[in-house]
C-alpha cells in the first residue's frame, strides 16, 4: 500500500498563522454539501475568523464533486482534493489533516449535522489557550435531533465505557466534531483508525499525550437526504483496538510519546494512505 510522508519541516512550511481550517470528508453528498459549506462561510465571515474550508471528496458516484467545483468558484476560501482509493472516512480525513494549511483545524461531517455556530465558539475557546476543543451533545447546553435509538444507546454505553478505562470527563468521545492546534496534529502521528474508529483516537491519543483540552456542548442533527456512512456491525471490533492502543500507552508507555518539541519532531508521518 504506497504511502507518501512528509517532514516535519514540509509540512510547517505550509502554515498560515491566523487561519483556521475545517476539513470535511464527502462520500456522496449531493444533497447535503452545498447547504453545509454556504453556512460555513457566512457564520464565519460574520464572525470575521480567516478560514478555509477543505472538502475531501471520497471517490463518489453523485453529483458531489461538480457542486464543489461551482463552491470553490464562488468562494475564494474553498477548496476540496478527491481521494484515491482505498477510501473510507477515516482515509479522506487523514488525507485532509495533511492538506490542510491552517495553524488550527476542525472536523465536521458534511451532512449538515454539526453546528457553524458550534465551530465559532470552540474556536473562540482554543483561543484562550487550549491545545484542542470537544464537543458534547449530552451536557447541559448539548443537543441532539432525531438521534437513532440503537445508535444512541451503543454511543452512551460505549462513551461511558471509555470514561472509566481512561478516567476522563469527556462524555462524547466518538462525537466527530473537534478542534485541534496544527502542532497537536504533528503530536499524534502516525494515525492508525481507517474508518470512524479515528474520531476516537485522535482524542484519546491528544488527552493521553498531555494537550490540553476543553469541552463544550455542542448540537447534532441528522441527515435529512442520504444515508450514514457508519455502519455499526463494521466497527466492534476496530473501536475495540483503538481503544485498547490507547490504554497501553496510557498505562504501559510511561509518558514517552508525551507532547514536547523533540517527540513531535520524530512522531510526524502524514500518512496519506
Amino acid at each position: 500500500m504506497p504511502v507518501e510522508v512528509q517532514t516535519l519541516a514540509e509540512w510547517e512550511s505550509a502554515r498560515v498563522a491566523g487561519l483556521l481550517s475545517v476539513v470535511i470528508p464527502a462520500h456522496n453528498e449531493e444533497g447535503h454539501i452545498g447547504e453545509t459549506v454556504e453556512d460555513l462561510v457566512q457564520t464565519l465571515q460574520r464572525a470575521d475568523i480567516r478560514h478555509e474550508i477543505l472538502i475531501i471528496n471520497d471517490n463518489g458516484r453523485d453529483r458531489t464533486e461538480k457542486i464543489l467545483v461551482e463552491l470553490s468558484a464562488r468562494h475564494p476560501s474553498v477548496r476540496y482534493v478527491n481521494n484515491d482509493p482505498p477510501n473510507g472516512f477515516g482515509y479522506a480525513v487523514r488525507r485532509g489533516l495533511a492538506e490542510f494549511r491552517g495553524d488550527a483545524v476542525a472536523l465536521m461531517m458534511a451532512d449538515g449535522s454539526d453546528s457553524a455556530n458550534d465551530l465559532v465558539s470552540f474556536y473562540s475557546r482554543l483561543n484562550e489557550g487550549y491545545d484542542c476543543v470537544y464537543g458534547s451533545r449530552f451536557v447541559r447546553g448539548g443537543r441532539t435531533v432525531d438521534y437513532p435509538l440503537v445508535k444512541l444507546v451503543l454511543n452512551r454505553f460505549g462513551n461511558k465505557l471509555i470514561q472509566m478505562l481512561f478516567r476522563i470527563a469527556c462524555n462524547d468521545i466518538s462525537n466527530a466534531f473537534k478542534l485541534y492546534r496544527r502542532e497537536v496534529i504533528a503530536g499524534l502521528q502516525p494515525l492508525l483508525a481507517r474508518e470512524f474508529n479515528l474520531t476516537v483516537e485522535l482524542p484519546l491519543k491528544a488527552i493521553v499525550r498531555g494537550y490540553r483540552y476543553a469541552v463544550l456542548p455542542n448540537s447534532w442533527m441528522n441527515r435529512k437526504e442520504g444515508v450514514s456512512k457508519f455502519k455499526i456491525r463494521e466497527m466492534g471490533s476496530r473501536y475495540f483496538f483503538i481503544l485498547l492502543y490507547c490504554l497501553l500507552e496510557k498505562y504501559l508507555g510511561r509518558g514517552d510519546l508525551r507532547s514536547s518539541p523533540e517527540v513531535r519532531a520524530t512522531q510526524l508521518q502524514v500518512w496519506h494512505r
